[in-house]
């Protein structure tokens, strides 16, 4: 078996979260390997806060990505309630991006080679940890002072923590009166309905019971683009066309952030969240930003000792609870039909739509995190 130099962090994950990681890294004292190969990724919209943005300038990597602007987000609920946050509010150019998760993943792959394409095993020990790898039909092996898992928990395959008996159905949609810069956030009785600016159309993600789902899946375009109009309203006129339905389910999944001596979980392999606020990715991405901040302020032998991941847990406790609690009450407080429930859910929405300082207070949560640091 061939052995590759031993490093100082190896990571595994060829996502967003990763690659990220490793570009935070590159140039610095800390010796990093990551490990993924080829994969098809889907040319699938994501959003990204603000926050996020930062983060990615700050790495020169934010320039060449093509993006929507979300300078509004309109929330309502089907009767009463509604609230809009404006980014001209909070002095900022948006609240939020839209972009391709895969040209996403390009700009940052791209500056950050891989060693191998896939992480068999682990072994770890108290001075480190012992890598099975494989790199083509080569298996090779490595050690590093600190295995971090930004691989989406496919290696530990983690079960949900809580199954929200919905599916989420996605495509692309196109509008009779389009309004540039705006995201919808449409709360139904089956769960949250998401209309985002993405490039001449909208990306629409819909959460709804699984057998709904798989219904309006197998609709005609006219018929589904009715069934979509008489949900959301007529805001934006009628739906014109539809294309790349998919769904996919939706659950909760959190794992333990350090799963063995010497490994970190980041990102989807920490924690798993429902679409809505789209959340997920940047909660991510400051779990990368984070973990390279304090790779890059220690020394060689602290990397990956016991105080060192420690302190990594209760650095991100906050804002990773806030993040998966956040999520989860909107999910349960809002996709059901009780009339007492969407009373109150309408005057909450109604207050918060007359209260500028507590509208300031959730907005910059959801883009910079709950210590709402930019």
């Amino acid at each position: 078996m061939v052995e590759l130099p031993e490093v100082d962090v190896a990571i595994a994950g060829g996502g967003p979260v990763g690659c990220m990681l490793a570009l935070a890294l590159s140039g610095s004292a800390a010796s990093v390997a990551r490990i993924a190969g080829e994969v098809d990724i889907a040319d699938r919209p994501i959003a990204l806060s603000h926050g996020s943005r930062l983060i990615l300038e700050r790495l020169g990597a934010w320039s060449s990505i093509r993006n929507n602007p979300i300078e509004t987000i309109h929330v309502s609920q089907q009767g009463f309630g509604r609230t809009v946050m404006r980014c001209a509010d909070y002095g900022l150019p948006a609240l939020g991006y839209v972009t391709a998760y895969s040209e996403l993943v390009a700009q940052l792959e791209d500056r950050t080679p891989t060693v191998a394409e896939t992480l068999r095993d682990w072994e770890s020990a108290h001075d480190g940890v012992a890598l099975r790898l494989s790199r083509g039909n080569e298996e090779v092996s490595m050690r590093a002072r600190l295995l971090v898992l930004a691989d989406g928990g496919q290696i530990r395959r983690a079960q949900p923590m809580r199954d929200y008996q919905q599916h989420a159905l996605v495509a692309e949609v196109t509008a009779e009166r389009p309004r540039g810069g705006v995201a919808w956030e449409r709360f139904t009785a089956e769960g949250p309905l998401a209309l985002l600016p993405y490039a001449d159309c909208y990306a629409l993600v819909w959460s709804m019971r699984p057998t709904n789902a798989r219904e309006l899946l197998g609709l005609s375009d006219r018929d589904f683009l009715a069934r979509l109009r008489e949900t959301f309203g007529g805001r934006l006129g009628d739906f014109r066309s539809v294309s790349g339905r998919a769904t996919f389910p939706l659950s909760l999944r959190r794992g333990p952030i350090t799963p063995a001596p010497r490994a970190l979980a980041v990102g989807n392999a920490a924690q798993t969240l429902h679409p809505v606020a789209g959340q997920g990715l940047n909660l991510g991405l400051r779990d990368a930003w984070e973990l390279a901040q304090m790779l890059l302020d220690v020394s060689k032998e602290e990397i990956g000792a016991p105080r060192f991941l420690a302190r990594y847990v209760r650095q991100r406790r906050f804002d990773r609870c806030a993040g998966i609690g956040f999520t989860d009450f909107l999910v349960r407080m809002f996709s059901n039909s009780l009339p007492p429930l969407a009373l109150a859910r309408g005057a909450g929405l109604a207050m918060l739509d007359s209260l500028p300082s507590a509208r300031r207070f959730l907005a910059r949560r959801m883009i910079f995190g709950a210590r709402a640091l930019p």
